[in-house]
C-alpha cells in the first residue's frame, strides 16, 4: 500500500445515486453496522485518495454495492487442492503447475447482481474460492516478494458451464461467459492469506463438502503470483482466483449462492436464467 493508508482496511466499490465512487468500510462500535467512508477518487490510481466527509450505511437506501475492482484480467487455478475428498474434480499430484485459465472484463459482477445461466447450457457449477486483488503491476516477482504486491483479497464464485467445459479444451466459454465472475463484497487488506476457511450456502442451507482451507492449496497464493507474472504482466486491480476446495456442485435458475471467506465476509448471487 502506498503510505498514507492505514496497513488493514476494507475498500468497497458501491453506486449511490447513479455515481460510483469507492469508500473504506468502518463498523460503527455504537450500532455493529457496516458504513462506507466515500472516498474522492481511485484507491489503485497514481494518485492518494482521501474522505469526502460522507458516510453511508453499507445497507442503507439507495446504496448498491458493486464489485470492488473491474481486472484487466481474471486468472484462476483449477485441480489446486490436495485433498482428493475435499476436491470432486480432482487434485494434481503429479508436481506440476495446476492448470492456469482466464476471464475476461465482462464476466465480473458484484455482490446480488445475478449469475446468467447461458441458453446455450443446462449445467452450471458453483466454485466458492478466496480471491486475490493486485495492488501494483507485478511482472517475473519471485514467489519470497509476491505478497509485497498484493492489495487485498476478496471472495469470488468461479461460476462454470459444465457441459460447455466437457466439450471445449480451452474452457473459453465454460468460464469466460457474462456474470461468471462475482466478486466482492469488498477487498480486505489483511487476512490469514494461508490458512483462510471457505464455506458457501445453496438456498440457505450449509453445504459441507464445499468447505476449505487455503492451507491445502497445491501450489500457495505467493507461487501463485510468481508463475503468473512470468508470462503475464499483472496490473493493479487484477484478480487471481486461488482454487475451489469443491467442484462439483451444481445451481439452477432461482438457486441463492452465498460464497464466505473467513476475515472478509459473504457474497451473494442468485442464479437466473438467460435468453
Amino acid at each position: 500500500m502506498r503510505s498514507g493508508y492505514p496497513v488493514t482496511m476494507r475498500i468497497a466499490r458501491f453506486n449511490h445515486d447513479d455515481t460510483v465512487s469507492y469508500a473504506f468500510v468502518q463498523k460503527d462500535d455504537n450500532d455493529g453496522k457496516d458504513y462506507l467512508v466515500e472516498l474522492d477518487g481511485y484507491p489503485l490510481g497514481a494518485q492518494p485518495v482521501s474522505p469526502t466527509g460522507r458516510r453511508f450505511a453499507a445497507d442503507g437506501d439507495g446504496i448498491r454495492l458493486l464489485s470492488p475492482v473491474i481486472p484487466s484480467k481474471v486468472y484462476g487455478l483449477a485441480k489446486n487442492y490436495k485433498d482428493p475428498s475435499a476436491n470432486i474434480a480432482g487434485s494434481d499430484a503429479s508436481g506440476q503447475f495446476p492448470v492456469i485459465f482466464t476471464k475476461p472484463a465482462t464476466s465480473v459482477i458484484g455482490p446480488d447482481d445475478p449469475i446468467v445461466l447461458p441458453a446455450f447450457s443446462r449445467s452450471m457449477n458453483y466454485e466458492p474460492e478466496l480471491a486475490v486483488v493486485i495492488g501494483r503491476i507485478a511482472k517475473n516477482v519471485s514467489a519470497a516478494d509476491a505478497m509485497s504486491y498484493v492489495l487485498g483479497y476478496t471472495c469470488v464464485n468461479d461460476a462454470t458451464l459444465l457441459d460447455i467445459q466437457a466439450e471445449d479444451p480451452t474452457w473459453t466459454r465454460a468460464k469466460g461467459f457474462d456474470a461468471s465472475c462475482p466478486l466482492g463484497p469488498w477487498i480486505e487488506t489483511d487476512i490469514n492469506y494461508a490458512d483462510a476457511h471457505i464455506s458457501f450456502r445453496l438456498n440457505g442451507r450449509e453445504i459441507p463438502e464445499a468447505e476449505g482451507t487455503t492451507a491445502n492449496l497445491v501450489c500457495p497464493i505467493p507461487e501463485q503470483i510468481a508463475e503468473i507474472s512470468r508470462f503475464s504482466t499483472l496490473l493493479p486491480g487484477d484478480v487471481i482466483m486461488t482454487g475451489t476446495p469443491y467442484a462439483a456442485g451444481t445451481v439452477k435458475p432461482g438457486d441463492e449462492t452465498v460464497v464466505t471467506v473467513e476475515g472478509i465476509g459473504s457474497l451473494r448471487n442468485i442464479v437466473v436464467q438467460g435468453d
